[in-house]
């Protein structure tokens, strides 16, 4: 968990330990598949978020209290009338 969790924060003293603590864990042949799978993630989010994609009812229904905070809503890939 801290190892994704350094992976999108910005720290690189907390970034270095958590490849530490995967590395010791899980040797370095694991980190790299750890590493792989984190970015992975990440281009399948951007993937998704470069198509289009539509987000299911249920994450529309969750999320709209922040999509309107931030305005979300208000952009023409928005989907909106």
């Amino acid at each position: 968990m801290e190892f994704s969790a350094a992976v999108v924060d910005n720290d690189d003293a907390r970034m270095a330990a958590a490849r530490a603590a995967v590395i010791d864990a899980v040797g370095e042949a694991g980190f790299v598949d750890a590493a792989a799978i984190a970015s992975t993630f990440n281009a399948i989010d951007r993937v998704a978020d470069s198509t289009g994609m539509p987000l299911s009812e249920q994450v529309l229904e969750e999320t709209a209290a922040i999509r309107e905070e931030l305005g979300l809503n208000d952009f023409l890939t928005a989907g909106g009338d």
